[in-house]
């Protein structure tokens, strides 16, 4: 899973319908988790953009990489990303 989304980088390159991935999810507590998001060209270019991310976890929901991009779509900076 990931996300589709238009970005421009803090050096003013616009990357159309660039990859965004989910990585390196940790539990921080029982409630909340980590995880970094890295913005690619497309799959299996090297990352253009690398941010990291915390959110609540609930245990009895998805799995943690899901709760994490649920989480994503709820930002307003992803509020018009699709899923790819």
């Amino acid at each position: 899973m990931a996300l589709q989304k238009t970005t421009t980088t803090s050096q003013g390159f616009i990357a159309t319908d660039a990859y965004h991935r989910v990585e390196g999810v940790t539990l921080a507590s029982k409630t909340s988790i980590n995880f970094r998001v890295r913005a690619y060209k497309e799959p299996g270019c090297e990352a253009f953009s690398d941010a990291g991310f915390a959110c609540v976890y609930d245990i009895s929901d998805a799995n943690p990489f899901a709760q994490a991009y649920q989480f994503l779509k709820s930002l307003s900076e992803f509020a018009d990303a699709v899923d790819c």
